[in-house]
């Protein structure tokens, strides 16, 4: 299992590119995330798979809590702050291509769908960019709390869902922005992760401090599909993967990386403990069927493959 380190910078999401299987994109800050700066890494992963090699390292002076990569450019990503600003770095470029001011508050989750960037913050609003100008389209104002993530859906680029300290999961059409199409209560807990399936465009996963994953036909919000259980704390990302449509990951603050399959239940598949601290970032990557990056602040990058899907 190939890992990195990256020394002194705690790590807080890890992202696949779309175009070559062996790029990520890592996020990560100082002390925690409660002071000091941060660092986007651009990683690659050696022809034999054994190592990952840092391409190039990018600081800011604030703290990177979400990245993503461009849905149009290749070597093109973006990283919220903690300073409120989304910034937008090319690999190879020493300073950033753009940066985008408009939330008066830390940006925590970043989506990039073709042409347009989602940001959420704890200023509690949702904002719908065109980031090739650095233009704001649209500000979601409907959640009561700051909110922890917001995704566009890969059925539908016109729609996204978004999660909040305030327990709901909203669905909005980008071109709306005074009220959501759908609400629902989806934990009695904050919300800090939603995902949605890739192979059923009415489903979309939820996961809570309170530790359980809950999945949503949004046909009928009534009650969850399914409840998954097994982490001991609160469950920071959800992701099903792009491969299989029954198996789902998520990774907790209990230090664990879970994989559930929905076919056999609402137990884990398999429970993965290879982080001493808070696990952070996870991403499925869509090229490399079953292939996983997690990250921590232990300070750690793992790809791999879970056991239990060789």
């Amino acid at each position: 299992m190939p890992t990195f380190l990256t020394p002194g910078r705690h790590g807080y999401s890890v992202r696949f590119s779309r175009t070559r299987p062996d790029a990520l994109a890592v996020a990560t800050s100082q002390y925690y995330g409660l002071a000091g700066g941060g660092t986007l890494f651009f990683l690659e992963i050696s022809p034999d798979g054994s190592t990952i090699v840092e391409v190039q390292k990018l600081e800011w002076t604030d703290g990177l809590f979400d990245v993503t990569w461009s849905g149009t450019s290749d070597g093109v990503a973006a990283c919220g702050s903690g300073d409120g600003t989304i910034i937008v770095w090319r690999v190879g470029c020493a300073a950033p291509l753009r940066v985008l001011r408009a939330h008066h508050s830390e940006v925590c989750s970043v989506d990039w769908m073709r042409t347009h960037l989602l940001s959420a913050s704890w200023d509690t609003t949702v904002k719908l960019w065109d980031p090739e100008s650095e233009t704001c389209l649209n500000t979601f104002a409907g959640h009561s709390q700051l909110v922890y993530t917001a995704a566009f859906s890969p059925h539908s680029p016109a729609t996204f869902a978004s999660v909040s300290g305030d327990g709901h999961l909203k669905l909005w059409s980008c071109t709306e922005s005074s009220r959501p199409a759908a609400v629902v209560k989806a934990h009695d807990a904050e919300v800090l992760s939603c995902d949605w399936s890739k192979s059923e465009s009415h489903v979309v996963a939820t996961a809570g401090s309170d530790g359980l994953i809950r999945g949503w036909d949004l046909r009928r919000l009534t009650a969850p599909m399914f409840t998954l259980k097994g982490c001991e704390c609160a469950v920071r990302r959800v992701q099903f993967s792009s491969h299989a449509p029954s198996i789902v990951a998520a990774v907790s603050y209990d230090f664990t990386t879970r994989i559930w399959d929905l076919k056999r239940g609402c137990d884990p598949l398999e429970t993965i403990r290879h982080h001493s601290e808070f696990t952070y970032g996870l991403d499925w990557n869509t090229l490399r069927p079953h292939q996983i990056a997690d990250c921590g602040w232990d300070s750690l990058v793992h790809v791999f493959t879970p056991r239990s899907l060789v």
